[in-house]
């Protein structure tokens, strides 16, 4: 018996001396902001709920994406194009101050401020605070935050995109993994068309653009006019890149602002695209319902601003709110006035594609050529590191206006009160 008690006394005075091992994943609330953590794999990723959007997504102290504000307040007074950018309800440009779906035109009202022209650009949802958060939690697989936005309880937004939907993003932070999961719900009695996408910005801890190599999982090229808008005709990317696809050095290029389709798929249909240099590499993988990437990277001396053609703006932070900006990029200028637009069409003698002299006028300038070799020894600006943007869309810019003229066959849409999800999926390896 005496022997009995000693051995459960040993067993109680291990088990205090012991303590039990830190949960992995931790999702912690404060206020607005919901900080993941992965303990193990160094994964921190806070989100602004009041956004709906990461405000960093770091590996080992490493920042992944472009950082926006000192502190998540300032984040979340204008988020711009740092972050998780949202392009929603439309991803990237507009080839008309108008939209078709189901056979049917809507017309912008520009005087509302948050779509301007002469090409609508990142949608106009991006800075607005009216997201709801769903739930913050972790177990011994991840740690999440869902966050919600009932966009038909918005009169403004209802008026430039008449279709009644919710939009839930998750994160959730597993294993090293960052994964973005969007869900759309349609409220309407017709049909949604679902052209959404995100904008991340992403560099590498260490060396600049011009040491990056990168590899986009795809096989086909869409051709563009200078204002970034797809003619409708297409070529292999090898022959738009000249070099492997999955080895691209990005120096050779001062401009990339280009839409990638025909998705190189694995068992699981999901695609892959990394940036890769000194011995690091972040992995971009999309599931099998974004049908397209846009990737978009500036020389080092030509800064990160605004893009070609409307530009790359955030749009205002709230609908109707003064002071916003669009189309000019972060610290960029403001849009220009809105001005009408349309089809840009072919120019018979020159056999380009060229835009309405217009058009050219209003919108800022834009690169003539994709892809353009970077400037022979063009000294690069020191404080650059340069970045480049994989940014997941369900489909090709001005996907609606192309569907309607029969050139895109692949416009994926919702049926009322159905719903779309699908995710995309960020990590790293070598940090």
């Amino acid at each position: 018996m005496r022997h009995q008690r000693l051995a459960l006394a040993t067993t109680l005075a291990l088990a205090i001396a012991v303590p039990a091992a830190a949960q992995q994943y931790t999702a912690k609330q404060t206020g607005n902001l919901v900080e993941l953590r992965d303990t193990k794999a160094d994964m921190y990723v806070p989100v602004v709920t009041t956004v709906g959007r990461a405000w960093k997504i770091q590996v080992k102290g490493k920042d992944l994406v472009r950082v926006g504000g000192a502190t998540p307040e300032a984040f979340e007074a204008g988020p711009g194009l740092n972050g998780m950018p949202p392009l929603y309800p439309f991803a990237n440009r507009l080839d008309q101050t108008a939209f078709y779906a189901n056979g049917k035109k809507y017309n912008f009202d520009v005087e509302l401020g948050n779509v301007r022209g002469p090409i609508p650009s990142t949608g106009f949802v991006g800075g607005y605070k009216g997201w709801t958060l769903v739930e913050a939690k972790a177990d011994k697989d991840a740690a999440w935050v869902t966050c919600k936005l009932d966009f038909y309880r918005n009169p403004i937004f209802m008026k430039q995109w008449p279709f009644a939907h919710t939009v839930t993003v998750t994160y959730r932070v597993s294993n090293g993994t960052l994964e973005v999961r969007t869900r759309l719900d349609n409220l309407s009695v017709e049909p949604m068309p679902a052209v959404i996408g995100y904008h991340p910005i992403y560099e590498l801890p260490e060396g600049t653009r011009d040491d990056w190599t990168v590899s986009i999982g795809a096989k086909t090229h869409w051709i563009e006019i200078p204002q970034r808008l797809p003619t409708g005709e297409t070529q292999p990317i090898d022959n738009f890149f000249e070099v492997d696809h999955h080895a691209i050095p990005l120096k050779n290029y001062g401009l990339i602002d280009d839409v990638f389709t025909d998705l190189e798929r694995d068992a699981s249909g999901r695609a892959t695209m990394k940036l890769m240099g000194g011995g690091k590499e972040l992995i971009v993988t999309l599931g099998p319902k974004f049908k397209t990437v846009l990737a978009w990277s500036t020389a080092l001396n030509a800064g990160g601003g605004g893009r070609g053609g409307g530009g790359r703006g955030p749009g205002p932070g709230a609908p109707g709110a003064p002071g916003g900006r669009a189309g000019g990029g972060p610290g960029g200028p403001a849009a220009p006035p809105p001005a009408a637009s349309g089809p840009f069409p072919v120019d018979p003698a020159q056999g380009v594609k060229i835009a309405p002299k217009a058009a050219v006028a209003a919108a800022p300038a834009a690169p003539a050529a994709p892809a353009a070799p970077a400037a022979p020894g063009a000294a690069p600006a020191p404080a650059n590191k340069g970045f480049i943007a994989f940014e997941p869309m369900i489909a090709i810019t001005n996907a609606l206006n192309l569907a309607e003229k029969g050139v895109y066959k692949e416009l994926q849409t919702i049926p009322p009160g159905g719903s779309w999800e699908e995710s995309f999926w960020i990590t790293t390896k070598g940090y």
